[in-house]
């Protein structure tokens, strides 16, 4: 008599945790066991950046990890401002490896994430073996001084980074109405619900306005629903904004403290997943242009039509297809 084929467990569901790292605690997101696959979020999000790619992650053979960034949920948010600089977010990954009992861990960002992660690999290629960048390409430390060039840009209008570098400013224009700023931000910069080409950009600030005057509004993208929302405004509002926003505020500390490696080219496996109508990708694509001295060890990289900023969540099939098949390593050759 034939035996029934074996049906595959069902991978247990995700599991929150703290872990104590030299500046606080670091909140993750955890789901099933394989090589460590370190996951972190942009501005302004969460672990929930990642949550359709848990999942699939976790089935696939991995120990997939998404983690708060200090300063935003559950993680620790310190007071002074130079403890958001990128030396502070590497050892934070570091930290988070080793609590998790691992050596080595393949490392993915988006947004602010992408480029956290490119430190990590650049920093400590000991322990981040692999890097995964979304919308925001890999450029190397060096160049001007960063304040310098945001106040280039722009004109008479200011750059939306330079508004977020004054602490307390943005802070005001934001935690008044934490929901509906979150509900702008993410329409204005999503491809099925942002303004048609030609519009005022959201990412430029006229004398005497605020940024949101010139958010979408009325309207959620299609990756998002009122109760993700919710969620999401629900942690801002208990956290408040300035956790968050320090990131912007340590680009001339980082400037600083990465000098050391000037130009340096980051040598490990790594992809990078952009979007068309993404502004982190195409202002940026000088940055992509150069991958071949920037990215040696690069072995695949994409730009999704049609894909506005929020990579992870308006395309969350495409990308999972794209992370397995990167994640799986080339068989050998006969």
């Amino acid at each position: 008599m034939a035996q029934p084929t074996p049906v595959p467990s069902p991978v247990p569901g995700p599991r929150h945790r703290l872990v104590e790292v030299p500046g606080g605690r670091i909140h993750l997101v955890e789901q099933g066991t394989g090589p460590l696959v370190l996951l972190l979020h942009g501005f302004p999000e969460s672990w929930r950046a990642w949550s359709h790619q848990l999942p699939v992650l976790a089935a696939a053979g991995h120990h997939a990890v998404a983690v708060d960034l200090r300063g935003y949920g559950r993680s620790s948010k310190p007071a002074d401002v130079a403890s958001y600089r990128m030396l502070c977010h590497v050892a934070d990954n570091v930290a988070v490896v080793r609590a998790l009992g691992e050596e080595t861990a393949t490392v993915v960002g988006h947004d602010w994430g992408s480029t956290i992660a490119a430190a990590s690999a650049l920093l400590r290629p000991d322990v981040f073996t692999a890097v995964g960048m979304l919308g925001v390409p890999y450029a190397p430390p060096g160049g001007p001084r960063p304040t310098d060039a945001f106040a280039a840009i722009g004109g008479d209008e200011e750059f939306y980074v330079g508004y977020f570098q004054e602490p307390g400013r943005a802070e005001a224009e934001i935690e008044p109405d934490v929901r509906g700023w979150l509900a702008g931000f993410y329409a204005s910069l999503s491809a099925d619900t942002m303004a048609p080409a030609g519009a005022d950009s959201p990412f430029f600030v006229p004398a005497g306005r605020r940024m949101s005057d010139r958010f979408v509004e009325g309207v959620l993208p299609a990756w998002l629903t009122e109760a993700e929302l919710d969620e999401y405004a629900g942690e801002f509002e208990r956290t408040g904004l300035t956790g968050a926003l320090n990131r912007y505020r340590n680009a001339d500390r980082d400037w600083e403290d990465l000098a050391a490696w000037n130009g340096a080219p980051i040598t490990q496996r790594s992809l990078f997943v952009g979007a068309e109508r993404d502004a982190s990708t195409t202002w940026l694509s000088a940055a992509i242009d150069a991958f071949p001295a920037t990215l040696p060890g690069l072995t695949a990289s994409h730009i999704l039509k049609d894909c506005g900023h929020w990579i992870p969540r308006e395309r969350a099939a495409e990308v999972n297809g794209i992370l397995l098949d990167w994640l799986t390593p080339p068989s050998p050759r006969p």
